[in-house]
This record gives C-alpha cells, sequence and structure tokens, in this order.
C-alpha cells in the first residue's frame, strides 16, 4: 500500500485493510459494530459513508496496545 497522509480520508473497508497491513488487524465489520458501540475511531460522514482520517484511526489503533510484558502471566 501506499504511504497514507494523516489527512487522508478512508472507507470503513480500506481503514480495515490498511490498518491490517500496518500492523493491526481488524475486520471492516468489527469496525462497524465499535461504531455503533462507541468506542471505534471517529469518523465523519459523507451522505451515509463514514469517513476515517488515516491519523487519527491509527492514533486510535495504537492507543488499544499494551503495555511491553515479558511473560503471559503479565499480560492479565
Amino acid at each position: 500500500m501506499t504511504e497514507l497522509k494523516d489527512e487522508t480520508l478512508l472507507r470503513r473497508a480500506e481503514l480495515s485493510a490498511a490498518l491490517t497491513e500496518a500492523g493491526f488487524p481488524i475486520a471492516t465489520s468489527t469496525l462497524a459494530t465499535i461504531a455503533c458501540r462507541g468506542h471505534g475511531p471517529a469518523y465523519r460522514r459523507f451522505g451515509r459513508t463514514p469517513l476515517y482520517e488515516w491519523g487519527t484511526a491509527l492514533k486510535w489503533a495504537r492507543s488499544r496496545l499494551s503495555g511491553l510484558v515479558t511473560n503471559t502471566s503479565e499480560a492479565a
């Protein structure tokens, strides 16, 4: 995929593919579900189409990472 600028607007399926390629695997349907529940990345609407800014969505994905762990008992 080409390098995306922070302000690039992506449709939900495009965002899913871009985040997955960046190392944050997430399905298009998951993005739709969390948009309904209110804890997904912020988006704008163009008519009925949700559009996500790449920089904002990538920041959201990075915020979901846990801290570094050295064994499985630390992960809980």
